[in-house]
């Protein structure tokens, strides 16, 4: 049985601008002190459980190139791209296509572990183990699986799974049946989460036997799903340049499929679907409020970052400098206000409003700045 991961690394990164671009998103950059990217630390990580050529990056075409360049340890082809942003559930059928074309078995026989180059994970070895076991579970079972992660706190910016049972024998990988997903709660209600014990953060990390993916997607999601055949027989006898996001006939039936992430259009409605509980230490690097978490901050809430960096009687308030020796960056009296500066561009905003940085992007896009994304 061939064991392989896809690393979805097409994000743009909006909500970590102005230090995320479009040519150079947030996976390739090293936002924590390891002196790695985001993307490196995913596949150094993985790599101890499935080989480094079995692991398939897939990204959007203006990063295929850059991408294929940083991974001198991983075979350019690959890294594959999508055609167009489709959502997660036609990016992964995509994958899984590109899978079925490569190595022309029986479906049954691939296993393929989804996740993606934005993830935090500290405990390196604790992950490798539940991987491995959560591999085996689906290599000899008809069913979808994913990673709950514990909440350490009333999250309000993630969705959440609940398990049908407790998590009840320690020192296993447990693995128990999905009771449902729900969206992202309220404050008030991501309490009631945490208060439950069964309750836990979708990490966005998936697992399953090729064959079993395909016919779910067919199921479930068949304006996708019955379309992953097809899109496995039209690489023309060339997988290697098929997959670039290139190939007429696949952008041609890729741009067809409706725009759907894969927890809206498979996990939430199969009947087969498990969860693993998560016995590493995660985080989700999405945003700002993230950095805090990956770095600490002082007494005072602060988090001071960089060099050539004056704060004086500020409160919960973080100050990024990654302007080098050009800038010299001062807060006076700040209360929960972020401040990002680059060599051109600086963000001030509230940190309630850390989630819509992604509007100050658009708006750029919208006075064609294009520039400065």
């Amino acid at each position: 049985m061939i064991k392989t991961c896809v690393i979805m690394a097409g994000g743009s990164g909006e909500r970590f601008w102005p230090l995320s671009r479009k040519d150079r998103p947030k996976q390739l950059l090293n936002l924590d002190s390891k002196l790695k990217t985001m993307l490196r630390q995913s596949i150094d990580r993985i790599g101890k459980v499935i080989d480094k050529d079995k692991i398939i990056i897939i990204t959007s075409i203006n990063l295929l190139e850059p991408i294929r360049k940083e991974l001198a340890d991983i075979p350019p082809s690959n890294v594959i791209a999508e055609p167009s942003k489709r959502n997660t559930a036609p990016c992964l059928a995509y994958a899984a296509a590109f899978l079925k074309a490569r190595y022309q078995i029986d479906n049954a026989e691939i296993l393929m572990a989804v996740l993606t180059a934005d993830h935090k994970i500290e405990t390196d070895e604790i992950f490798q183990i539940n991987i491995t076991a959560i591999l085996d579970f689906v290599a000899n079972n008809q069913g979808l699986c994913t990673i709950g992660i514990k909440p350490s706190r009333p999250e309000t910016g993630y969705g959440y799974i609940e398990a049908e049972s407790k998590f009840d024998i320690p020192g296993t990988t447990q693995i128990v049946p999905v009771a449902r997903f729900h969206e992202k709660p309220d404050i008030a209600k991501a309490s009631q989460y945490i208060e439950s014990g069964n309750f836990f953060w979708n990490s966005g990390m998936f697992f399953w036997r090729l064959d079993v993916f395909i016919n779910e997607m067919k199921c479930h999601f068949p304006e996708v799903g019955e379309q992953i055949d097809a899109m496995a027989e039209l690489h023309s006898g060339n997988t290697e340049k098929a997959y670039t996001g290139t190939n007429e006939k696949i952008i041609e039936l890729y741009n067809s499929f409706p725009d759907k992430s894969i927890d809206y259009a498979l996990m939430e409605k199969s009947t087969s679907v498990f969860v693993a509980k998560a016995d590493f230490t995660w985080d989700d690097i999405g945003s700002w409020d993230s950095f805090s978490r990956l770095h600490g901050t002082d007494a005072e809430g602060n988090l001071i970052f960089g060099d050539n960096i004056v704060s004086v009687d500020s409160k919960n308030t973080m100050v990024i400098n990654n302007s080098g020796d050009t800038r010299m960056v001062s807060a006076l009296g700040l209360e929960d206000i972020i401040v990002i500066t680059t060599d051109d561009s600086v963000l001030v905003c509230h940190k309630s409003k850390v989630q819509d940085v992604k509007k100050i992007v658009a708006e750029l896009r919208n006075k064609k700045m294009d520039k400065w994304l």
